[in-house]
């Protein structure tokens, strides 16, 4: 059985920030007289292509795609509005643990975060910080989600806005 953080070539592969890629190549590159295996990632919504050491996966937080049990749980916790640990904390004290939770590139956090910035939408207008933080959430989530459950991304828009907006 293959090791959680290893991949073949075609595998699907989440990318903290980046969202999904798939492993295009594994690649051998010479520096300084060492040789290094490398996981060449296209990222599905941008093409940008990123190589991974094969040996830093876990600190980069690379992972596979949530499973169809996966994502019923993230379904639950968008429909949740009563787990709210945020408060009102300033902007930047809570951009900058959006941006962790982010980059933690667990779709669960993600997922607070875009419940969180909904919340508080319906008290006030977004900033221009916020309304960027919550697309880049918003399209973190629903790509991941659309291809673990093999649907379009607009089905699966719909239903998480129609979830955050109840």
């Amino acid at each position: 059985m293959q090791k959680t953080n290893e991949f073949k070539i075609g595998d699907r592969a989440v990318y903290p920030s980046q969202g999904v890629g798939v492993i295009e190549a594994i690649e051998s590159r010479e520096f300084s007289g060492v040789e290094n295996k490398f996981y060449v990632l296209r990222i599905v919504d941008s093409d940008m292509t990123i190589m991974v050491p094969v040996g830093n996966v876990s600190q980069v937080g690379l992972r596979r795609l949530v499973n169809k049990k996966q994502v019923a749980t993230v379904y639950e916790l968008l429909e949740d509005k009563a787990d709210m640990s945020g408060g009102v904390a300033s902007w930047s004290r809570r951009q900058r643990e959006y941006n962790e939770k982010i980059k933690s590139g667990d779709l669960m956090e993600v997922a607070e975060v875009l419940r969180e910035l909904y919340l508080i939408k319906e008290d006030k207008e977004l900033s221009y910080g916020e309304k960027k933080v919550l697309e880049l959430a918003r399209k973190l989530l629903v790509s991941e989600i659309a291809l673990a459950e093999g649907k379009a991304e607009e089905k699966i828009a719909q239903r998480v806005e129609s979830m955050l907006l109840n």
